[in-house]
């Protein structure tokens, strides 16, 4: 379909142009954005502890140092750890059952996307995230106690845990449909998703400080807690669209509805299932965000270990070292949000261009550094520089690939996501098992192994989203103005 590739200024800015732009200081579509990325923070800080957490959860008493359990590398130098309060239980899990409990999560994850999608678009994604996330933070809350009964327990705990937080990103990408103008997209979402790299980069570190100075018990109930309150605030702030909130101004409503009426469906009730399944463009989505995950929860769920296994970092350092990435991250997605959409009202490029560079440096870029990082050998500096140059060039995929489904189908970009994401959640359940299966020995030739994996993954991704991508309306998304409108 070639007419995709057609993408005209006057066709991206028609409707926008009649209605003057409402100013982004003090409005609420910016407010939702800050709210909804307090919102990914929770969402991430709760996928993520466990990750530092379970480094203090084994049982090291063979080690030969108080604050480490044997590396490749030699250990770096640490501080005692505090003797008081640290009474939580350790556990003997082989390296085996430490990767079933870290994949457990997408177990869960990946049953509620396309679920997520859809109910979010009948029901309205605002009660359906509020309680997704509440949740979550409950199952959170009931992991030490899920850990002392046993591993098995433990893994169901996760996997309710993500059928909680599978909801959040459908939910939250039907709720940008009715949210986001147009050419704010990249700008509005990026500020959005910053939060799930804000709570990796601070729950890593927080994670291993509260672990040094408490136990890993008091992990999960302080960011419990802070879900909790996430959960009152985005209760009585947010609404489902701008036509039903009461306290937004009525240039902003004009502003944003005038933007999006000729980008949504005027069939709430059909869903074109036929049309959706068999969209190339949404295709080379699902491969790109496959591809781009594997390398991303491969790291997310077992950069610790390898800081603690590989590096000789202790818990206390591991969670610091370990968030650098995602700080590079969070950095790079902002920033090229912000380039995004400059390119694309500015420059007037055409969004499927934009979309494709900004996916082609956000995934080949990962994966150059990350092969890389497997021959830094003991040199941590370079390993960390390395890691954290990969995992923020990751950030640029931010604005590619990983909002494309706004831009081919608004009105269904819930659905959209949770069928791309549902497909991307594979490489968390058998990203680390796989991993870890591995790297038994824990040698750094393992580990290459590992990390050449990825990128391989990632490169075929690029290649595939590259070839295939677009960047406008599907005519099947708008049903009223398929022929040309």
């Amino acid at each position: 379909m070639e007419g995709d590739e057609q993408e005209t200024p006057l066709l991206r800015r028609g409707h926008e142009d009649k209605v003057p732009r409402a100013p982004a200081c003090g409005s609420s579509r910016y407010g939702l954005a800050l709210l909804s990325s307090f919102g990914f923070f929770v969402v991430y800080s709760l996928r993520v502890n466990l990750s530092v957490a379970m480094v203090d959860m084994l049982n090291n008493t063979h080690s030969s140092s108080p604050n480490h359990s044997g590396s490749v590398c030699p250990a770096h130098a640490n501080p005692a750890r505090p003797k008081h309060n640290h009474t939580a239980s350790v556990y003997d899990w082989d390296s085996e059952t430490q990767g079933w409990i870290l994949g457990s999560f997408f177990y869960g994850y990946i049953l509620t996307q396309v679920p997520g999608g859809y109910l979010s678009g009948r029901f309205g994604a605002k009660w359906l995230m509020g309680f997704g996330i509440l949740g979550t933070v409950f199952f959170t809350l009931l992991t030490p106690v899920a850990a002392d009964m046993g591993a098995s327990y433990l893994i169901a705990v996760r996997v309710l845990e993500g059928i909680g937080e599978g909801v959040t990103f459908p939910a939250m990408y039907t709720m940008w449909a009715a949210w986001a103008p147009p050419l704010e997209r990249s700008r509005l979402l990026t500020i959005s998703y910053i939060g799930a790299q804000l709570g990796t980069v601070i729950s890593l570190p927080l994670a291993g400080e509260i672990c040094f100075y408490l136990d890993w018990t008091y992990v999960f109930y302080i960011f419990g807690a802070v879900g909790v309150v996430w959960f009152f605030l985005w209760a009585f702030l947010v609404f489902d669209s701008p036509n039903t909130h009461p306290r937004i101004s009525e240039r902003e409503r004009l502003y944003i509805t005038n933007s999006l009426k000729n980008e949504l469906s005027t069939s709430a009730g059909s869903i074109p299932w036929r049309a959706i399944v068999t969209s190339k463009p949404l295709w080379a989505i699902v491969v790109a965000h496959f591809s781009y995950n594997w390398t991303f929860y491969t790291l997310l769920t077992l950069l610790p270990t390898y800081m603690n296994d590989i590096l000789g970092f202790s818990i206390q350092q591991n969670g610091l070292l370990s968030a650098l990435p995602y700080l590079g991250c969070a950095v790079m997605a902002v920033l090229s949000g912000q380039l995004a959409d400059y390119l694309r009202e500015t420059c007037l490029y055409r969004t499927v261009v934009v979309r494709k560079c900004f996916s082609l440096v956000g995934m080949i870029g990962p994966a150059l550094f990350l092969v890389a990082v497997g021959y830094t050998g003991c040199d941590f500096i370079l390993a960390v520089t390395f890691l954290t140059i990969s995992s923020a060039l990751g950030g640029v995929s931010a604005s590619g690939f990983n909002i494309n489904h706004l831009d081919i189908a608004p009105s269904y970009a819930g659905i959209l996501l949770g069928i791309t994401n549902t497909f991307a959640t594979i490489p968390g359940m058998v990203g680390p098992v796989i991993a870890r299966a591995l790297t038994k020995n824990n040698t750094i030739e393992e580990w290459q192994t590992v990390f050449y994996i990825a990128a391989g993954i990632n490169v075929f991704g690029a290649a595939v989203y590259t070839l295939f991508g677009r960047g406008t309306v599907q005519t099947w998304a708008v049903h009223t103005y398929s022929h040309g409108d």
